[in-house]
């Protein structure tokens, strides 16, 4: 069921392009495929006749009004990933310009000429000792005392020591595609606070499906610390002692249906999982049951004839319980547990294409 009001009672919500602004709710960062958006949920009133100027937004709330400068960010291509890190910094990963550190207000900017090891920047994350991570279209960096590096140290020797380790993160395979032939099978990288380990899924590739298996979103870590990995044509978990794999067959997909093309996953606080796809919208899974959750809410464009849920690259889940959604061509839609609101260029949205929601 779609909601029909603009904002909620006692809630506003402000998006807009190249501007960051802090409130005292839980608040959201979302980027576009051309530019900086920064969203957040504020309980304030916003002063309508506030205008754009240079000097920004003017913001009034019942405690304050204070000048907003914006912060510009000098890519083109779109924003991948995002990362604030144990320091303080936030981290801007882009479709195919590099990353740039937001430092003290300030940006620097790090490609292939300065220790990246590709200009696609598609995960951040940071390890127990603070060094900050990037996983690229091929290959890993990671900045650590200040400076940026290539990562290139790997062990391909014990594919099939897999363990649960709370202190390890995980990157998608070397290329920017399928798998190269030191890595042999589908599978992913763990970095153990040590050493750089190749591990693989208990899965083989099939000839002309090389992609089916390569990694497409962030890894999650949810329930009891299971482990879930999404690729384009399915979605691994891992317990610590077993694989669950869900695919076409799991979810009754088809050719005649579309199949799976996982972009984004996310498990929520209740352990459903949230699978976000490029084409047949969002299926939800509870351990057992699988919904299509675009179907039940009749989002789809043969439904709406306009905006729809069938191109979700990324998903999110506030501090409330609400369900955020990023879309392609469809903007923002958020999920309070009963209604569906969808935010677009009428609310503020500059591009209706969201590609990353990050929630600090």
């Amino acid at each position: 069921m779609r909601e029909q009001m603009i904002a909620p009672a006692g809630n506003q919500y402000l998006f807009n392009r190249n501007l960051m602004l802090k409130a005292k709710a839980v608040w959201l960062y979302l980027l576009l495929f051309g530019g900086l958006l920064v969203a957040f949920i504020i309980a304030a009133m916003i002063d309508p006749n506030a205008g754009k100027g240079i000097n920004g937004l003017i913001v009034k709330n019942r405690y304050s009004q204070r000048n907003i400068n914006p912060l510009m960010l000098k890519y083109t291509t779109g924003i991948r990933s995002i990362f604030a890190d144990s320091k303080g910094d936030i981290w801007f990963g882009s479709h195919q310009e590099g990353v740039a550190l937001l430092h003290k207000g300030k940006f620097q900017y790090f490609n292939k000429t300065n220790g990246l090891s590709d200009h696609q920047v598609r995960n951040i994350y940071e390890d127990k000792n603070g060094v900050v991570w990037f996983e690229c279209g091929r290959g890993l960096s990671r900045y650590q005392d200040g400076k940026m590096a290539v990562y290139s140290q790997k062990d391909y020797h014990k594919k099939n020591d897999w363990k649960l380790n709370e202190n390890s993160i995980w990157f998608k395979g070397n290329e920017m595609e399928a798998y190269n032939p030191l890595e042999g099978n589908p599978g992913v990288y763990e970095y153990d606070g040590k050493k750089l380990y190749y591990r693989t899924f208990p899965i083989r590739s099939r000839i002309g499906h090389e992609n089916h298996f390569s990694i497409s979103t962030a890894f999650v870590k949810g329930k009891n610390g299971r482990l879930w990995f999404g690729s384009y044509g399915a979605v691994v978990g891992y317990d610590g002692n077993n694989f669950k794999i869900l695919n076409d067959s799991t979810f009754g997909l088809s050719d005649k249906t579309r199949r799976l093309h996982a972009r984004a996953i996310m498990e929520d606080r209740k352990g459903n999982l949230w699978i976000g796809n490029n084409g047949i919208g969002v299926l939800r899974y509870d351990g057992n049951k699988t919904v299509n959750f675009t179907v039940e809410q009749k989002l789809r464009k043969a439904d709406t004839g306009g905006n729809s849920l069938e191109k979700v690259f990324t998903l999110a889940e506030d501090q409330a319980g609400n369900i955020w959604f990023g879309t392609v061509g469809s903007g923002v839609w958020r999920y309070d547990g009963k209604l569906m609101k969808n935010f677009t260029k009428a609310d503020g949205l500059e591009s209706q294409h969201i590609w990353t929601i990050y929630k600090t």
